[in-house]
């Protein structure tokens, strides 16, 4: 059994800032400026498509797997020396259309994670083929489960018996709904004993929907370490592993939960 009061914390950035409608280039550019603010931190998280805005013309805006956001992708993580995410719309080696969240190492290689649950509401479904797998990240030794943005509502996909350190959410999540998100994330964080990051975008899509930011870092007991609110920038948190260890030890919830498999 791993001993996680012996990891080394994590320092982690997020970035919540506009989003320009459907110009890959010009938001690429736009986050190259934010990333300046981010040196030092282990792990940068971006906004769900990031290069794009929450758009569901996939047909005309999808990258390849590897193609030039993926490139960037790479090319800054090695600059900082840390670890990027965010999702952007690929079109898969299948040929179907993903909302994929990337994550992509300093050393080159570039993992990710395909949304599962694709929000109705707007069509997603009908433009984007589902993930079909949990996916959970390492970094110095930290288990990180990713997960974007409507998957939030669904805390059986977001739950696993792997000891999820940190839980990952990148989103479009629109003002309308903000209560909502204020309220599923803490729920999150206490019912699987870890630390939940979650960024958001601000400002206003090509189709006039708001958005109002709330980007945020909770601990595993719901309590708020970092509230971006609304602001424009790059915010950082570091994340302590003892601390999470000896609540765990003091709190092991986790040795009476259901199991249960996905079929």
């Amino acid at each position: 059994m791993r001993d996680l009061s012996a990891l080394p914390n994590l320092n982690i950035a997020l970035i919540q800032t506009t989003l320009v409608w459907h110009d890959r280039q010009a938001n690429l550019e736009h986050f190259e400026q934010l990333l300046e603010q981010a040196r030092g931190a282990d792990l940068i998280i971006l906004p769900e498509m990031f290069t794009t805005g929450f758009s569901m013309e996939s047909e005309t805006l999808a990258e390849a797997e590897n193609g030039p956001t993926s490139k960037w992708l790479r090319v800054q993580a090695e600059k900082y020396a840390a670890v990027i995410t965010g999702s952007v719309i690929v079109q898969a080696a299948d040929g179907s259309h993903r909302n994929r969240l990337l994550w992509a190492r300093p050393d080159g290689e570039v993992l990710h994670y395909d949304k599962r649950h694709l929000f109705r509401m707007a069509g997603e479904h009908n433009h984007y083929t589902p993930g079909e797998r949990q996916v959970q990240f390492e970094l110095k030794g930290w288990r990180i489960r990713p997960l974007i943005c409507y998957d939030l509502r669904f805390p059986v996909w977001s739950r696993d018996a792997q000891d999820t350190d940190l839980l990952l959410y990148t989103a479009n999540w629109p003002g309308a709904r903000r209560q909502h998100w204020n309220r599923l994330l803490p729920a999150r964080a206490i019912e699987n004993l870890c630390y939940v990051a979650a960024v958001n975008r601000i400002g206003t899509d090509g189709k006039g929907f708001a958005y109002t930011g709330d980007s945020q870092v909770l601990d595993f007991q719901g309590e708020t370490l970092l509230s971006a609110g609304e602001a424009d920038g790059v915010f950082q948190v570091v994340l302590d592993a003892a601390e999470l260890a000896a609540y765990r030890t003091r709190f092991p919830a986790n040795l009476d939960a259901d199991t249960f498999e996905f079929t």
